[in-house]
Formats: C-alpha cells, sequence, structure tokens
C-alpha cells in the first residue's frame, strides 16, 4: 500500500510546490505591472497626452494583448515550448515597465505600456498551461485559487510602493524606477522555476491527452457564458469615476476601496477554487448571481452600499481569476490547454472591453439604464453554465 502511496505523495508535493513558485512568480510580477499601470494615466498626462490618447492606449493595449493570446495559445501548443514563451513574455514585461521611468516623450511611454501587454500576452496561455498541468494533481480550482491569492498579493502591494514613492519624493519616474527591484525579482524566480522544474507536464499523473483536433462544445459554450458576465462587470476605473463625481466616497478612500477589491478578490480565489473542486463548475451559478449586485450597490448606493458592492465586484473577480480558468483546463485535452486558453482570453477580453465601452455610454446616458443591462447580462450567463454543468456530468 505505502509502495503505491508514497511516490503519489512525492508527486502532489513536487506540484504543489511548482505551484506556489508560479504563484510566487505571479506576485512580484504583478507588483511591478500593477504598480506601473496604476499610475500610467497620469504619467501620460503629465508627458501632454490628451484623454483621448491615454483612452486609445489603455484601451487597445488590452484589446491587442487579448487578441495576441490567440496566437500565442496555438504556438505553445504547436511547438510544445512553454517555458520558451512563459520566459519571453516576462522578459519583455518586467524590462517595459521600469524603462518607463527612461520616457522623455508620451509617444515612446505609449509604446511602452502597449509592449507590456504584448508581453504579457506572449507568456500567459503558456505559464496557464503549465499551471493546469500542475494542477491536475492538487485540484485545479485549489491550484488557480491559490495561484490567484498570490498575485493578487502583489497586485495589492505594488500600487502602495508606488503611492509611498509619490508622497514622499512626487516623482513618477522614480516610481517606476523603483519597479525594478520586483522585476527582476521576477526574471530571477522565473529563471529558478526553469531550471528546477524543467518539465513541468511530467507532474502529472495522468497520462496527457495530445489530440489536436477542435475544442469541445461545452468549451464554446463555457466561453459564450463567460463572454457575457465579461461583457456585464463594469470596470472598477468607471466606479472609481462615479464615486468621484457624485462624491459619495472621498476621492481618498477611492484607493482603499480598490485595495479592499483585490484582497477580497486573493482572499475569496482561495477560498472558491477550494469550493470548485469540491462541487464543480454549478458552483458559479449563485456566485455569479450574488456578484452581480455590485452594480445597484455602487451605483444607487451611499459610501456604506457601495463598499458592498466593491466587496462583491472583488468577489467576482476571484471568480474569474480563479474559478473561470480553473474549469476551461477541466473540459479540453491537455495538448489543446494553451490554445483553449488564448481562445477563451480573446473572447473574454474583447467581450470586457466592448462591455466596457457600452457602460461607459450608459453612464452618461442613464445609470439606472447601466445598472438594469449589467444585470441582465449577468444573468443571461445562468442559461449557458446550467447547460454546460449538465454537459460536464455527461462526460
Amino acid at each position: 500500500m505505502t509502495s503505491v502511496t508514497a511516490p503519489a505523495r512525492t508527486n502532489r508535493d513536487r506540484a504543489f510546490r511548482f505551484v506556489v513558485l508560479l504563484g510566487i512568480v505571479s506576485l512580484f510580477a504583478d507588483m511591478t505591472y500593477e504598480g506601473g499601470r496604476s499610475i500610467t494615466g497620469p504619467y501620460l498626462a503629465v508627458l501632454g497626452a490628451s484623454a483621448t490618447v491615454v483612452g486609445i492606449v489603455a484601451g487597445g493595449g488590452e484589446l491587442l494583448g487579448y487578441a495576441l493570446r490567440l496566437v500565442s495559445g496555438r504556438a505553445s501548443d504547436t511547438l510544445r515550448r512553454y517555458w520558451a514563451f512563459t520566459i519571453a513574455g516576462y522578459v519583455i514585461q518586467m524590462a517595459a515597465v521600469p524603462a518607463l521611468a527612461l520616457a522623455g516623450s508620451w509617444q515612446l511611454a505609449a509604446f511602452l505600456i502597449v509592449l507590456e501587454r504584448v508581453g504579457k500576452a506572449i507568456r500567459n496561455p503558456a505559464a496557464n498551461a503549465m499551471l493546469a498541468q500542475a494542477s491536475s494533481e492538487i485540484g485545479r480550482g485549489w491550484g488557480f485559487g491559490l495561484h490567484e491569492a498570490l498575485d493578487q498579493l502583489g497586485a495589492f502591494v505594488g500600487p502602495l510602493v508606488v503611492a509611498a514613492v509619490l508622497a514622499v519624493r512626487g516623482d513618477y519616474a522614480l516610481a517606476f524606477a523603483v519597479l525594478l527591484i520586483p522585476a527582476v525579482l521576477t526574471l530571477a524566480t522565473v529563471a529558478a522555476a526553469r531550471i528546477i522544474y524543467p518539465s513541468p507536464q511530467d507532474l502529472a499523473t495522468k497520462p496527457a491527452d495530445v489530440q489536436t483536433g477542435g475544442l469541445p462544445r461545452v468549451f464554446w459554450l463555457y466561453l459564450a457564458g463567460a463572454a457575457l458576465v465579461a461583457a456585464g462587470f463594469a470596470d472598477f476605473s468607471l466606479m472609481a469615476f462615479h464615486f468621484e463625481r457624485t462624491a459619495v466616497v472621498e476621492a481618498t478612500l477611492i484607493p482603499i476601496f480598490y485595495a479592499t477589491a483585490q484582497g477580497v478578490s486573493g482572499v475569496g480565489s482561495l477560498i472558491l477554487g477550494r469550493l470548485f473542486d469540491r462541487v464543480g463548475i454549478g458552483v458559479l451559478i449563485p456566485l455569479t448571481l450574488g456578484a452581480a449586485l455590485f452594480a445597484p450597490l455602487t451605483f444607487f448606493g451611499g459610501p456604506v452600499l457601495a463598499f458592498f458592492g466593491v466587496v462583491l465586484w472583488g468577489v467576482g473577480m476571484g471568480v474569474h481569476e480563479s474559478i473561470m480558468a480553473a474549469a476551461v483546463a477541466a473540459m479540453v485535452p491537455s495538448g489543446r490547454i494553451a490554445s483553449a486558453y488564448g481562445l477563451f482570453n480573446l473572447g473574454y477580453g474583447v467581450a470586457w472591453f466592448a462591455g466596457s465601452a457600452a457602460m461607459g455610454f450608459l453612464y452618461d446616458a442613464s445609470i439606472p439604464t447601466l445598472v438594469a443591462v449589467s444585470i441582465v447580462l449577468e444573468a443571461a450567463s445562468i442559461p449557458l453554465f446550467l447547460r454546460v454543468r449538465g454537459l460536464s456530468k455527461q462526460a
């Protein structure tokens, strides 16, 4: 008995350590690029960019980044070079952010901001594929949840570091230069992970299904449901704009609200990931409906209700980053995981971008309509998730 279970336990331990190591990579990486992204808007303004330019750079960079994931995901699966794509993407990302300290014009800064999104697009599907392979040993919900919790810790700390630099020195260039420290730590950690775990696919004891045919129908139904959720999920920047414009929340408290959402998302990822492993895809249904209440609370409520709305928004982000990502790996053959993540991220990102743009328009036209559309889009995903759950049970 022991001779059979001991190797399996050892492999689970190795898989767990790999997941944690990738999480630490993400922690340092998020400190770097989320710290940078927290001030890219005002930095562009200081360099002379218009509001239109800021919007185009931010939205266009996101859209390009999501579109490129389709290409990098397919290439990762075809070439089976997951580490190569992961490391290349991190190198580009971690070079672009600190380099903003040297940008003397908004044009160069805009290029570096978009380049950072390109770096993430190159490494994201390949890194997720390796994470999915290792997480199959410890529970995909737990693996993705743990990874997201470490990721969100970096996203929480990075902007605070930048804010501290600005509070003390008021120098944007210095704030970007300080981010060179977590950038170097990111590259050192990812290099160590590559050396220690040269073949993460070997961590999965289940034989890999390397078929390269079309993705199953359940994946496309799931993608459609996730796209509806993304389209109905307002970006925090719009909520922050509302808080500032209406004075519902004091300006000094808005960053605290955002940090709270990031913390809730990180902790929620751990809990919800475990829940997904026990309950399955069906857990998305009540969580999606519950998180949808963020819209009326944040756009109709006073300070207290708005705070609870932001908390629900953070729960929703935890769902998106842990359960939704983990579920993809359970639906497709391992030989198509990176391609599936590329497609999923493209569809999700385009829907998020379109939904955010539409909600910005609706905010100017009618806030009640914005809230209604948000809730309807979230609710419209439920029939699709129910169908996905049914097909998953039949598989």
